[in-house]
């Protein structure tokens, strides 16, 4: 790296900020040691005086308002300059619905969510098919229809009793 090239100018220069900035920071330590020691030392005068209150007497008030009537009595009599009467726009009756529009609007809408929930049920995976009955669903149906006749002719006068049911044997 080449070294920076440093001219008596910017030395000079360093040495008088660096100066300058502990001439500071000693009237800082100096302001803080009295503080401790408790001695006040009161901050400089601002350069701006201190606020007034100012009071206007009431004739002066009196002036202002006269002055300030006359200028909107002024204004008024501008803005009043057309002496013919103004005709305003006539004055429109509320328009009602019809049944009929009524009737006509509610079908519209319920053809709009007809085909919003038709749109949807085709986003809509298909469910899965449901599975066979199971052999032993059948063998239970089996078994529960000879009772139910035996139940249905019991209030019959003599009705012969029904056979016994017989169980399926797998074939071997």
């Amino acid at each position: 790296m080449p070294k920076s090239q440093l001219t008596p100018e910017i030395l000079t220069a360093a040495l008088e900020g660096f100066e300058a900035q502990k001439k500071r920071l000693q009237d800082k330590v100096a302001e803080l040691k009295a503080m401790l020691s408790g001695e006040s030392k009161k901050p400089a005068a601002s350069p701006l005086p201190a606020k007034r209150t100012r009071t206007m007497s009431a004739a002066a008030r009196k002036l202002i308002s006269a002055a300030q009537k006359q200028r909107w009595a002024n204004l008024k009599k501008t803005s009043e300059a057309p002496s013919k009467p103004v005709a305003s726009a006539p004055i429109k009756k509320k328009r009602t619905l019809s049944a009929a529009g009524k009737r006509a609007i509610a079908e519209a809408a319920k053809k709009r969510w007809a085909k919003v929930k038709a749109a949807q049920q085709a986003a809509k995976p298909a469910p899965a098919p449901k599975a066979a009955p199971k052999k032993a669903a059948a063998k239970k149906a089996a078994v529960k229809a000879p009772a139910k006749q035996a139940k249905k002719s019991v209030g019959k006068k003599a009705a012969a009793p029904a056979p016994p049911a017989v169980e399926a044997t797998p074939a071997q």
